[in-house]
């Protein structure tokens, strides 16, 4: 638990940080409601297709699948953090997809 709690420190600690982000005046709070060119970037896990979804690192045809199978059997994805509900998905792969999908309110659902 320990190693755990310490691995997730260091990563807040040393997360990349985006220069567009620091130029604007914004919170770090607000990654919830990331800028157009930031969201125009990432994922949306409540419409992607399968490719899309396979062009994330560490996610292949299968985990694909599941994703798309998880929001269809969920009614999507209320938050980025529920991508670890995903079969396949742990903590590490979540950590280093989380600022690469974004989940939009209003998107549809595949």
């Amino acid at each position: 638990m320990r190693v755990l709690i310490a691995i997730v420190l260091l990563f807040i600690l040393y997360a990349p940080t985006h220069s567009a982000a620091a130029a604007e005046p914004q919170s770090s709070e607000s990654e919830a409601q990331p800028t157009t060119a930031e969201s125009a970037d990432r994922v949306e896990l409540n419409s992607a297709d399968k490719a899309a979804l396979e062009s994330l690192p560490g996610i292949g045809p299968r985990t694909a699948e599941l994703i798309i199978e998880y929001r269809m059997n969920n009614g999507g994805f209320q938050k980025i953090e529920d991508l670890m509900n995903v079969r396949g998905i742990g903590e590490r792969t979540f950590l280093r997809l989380r600022e690469l999908v974004r989940v939009d309110a209003g998107a549809s659902q595949q």
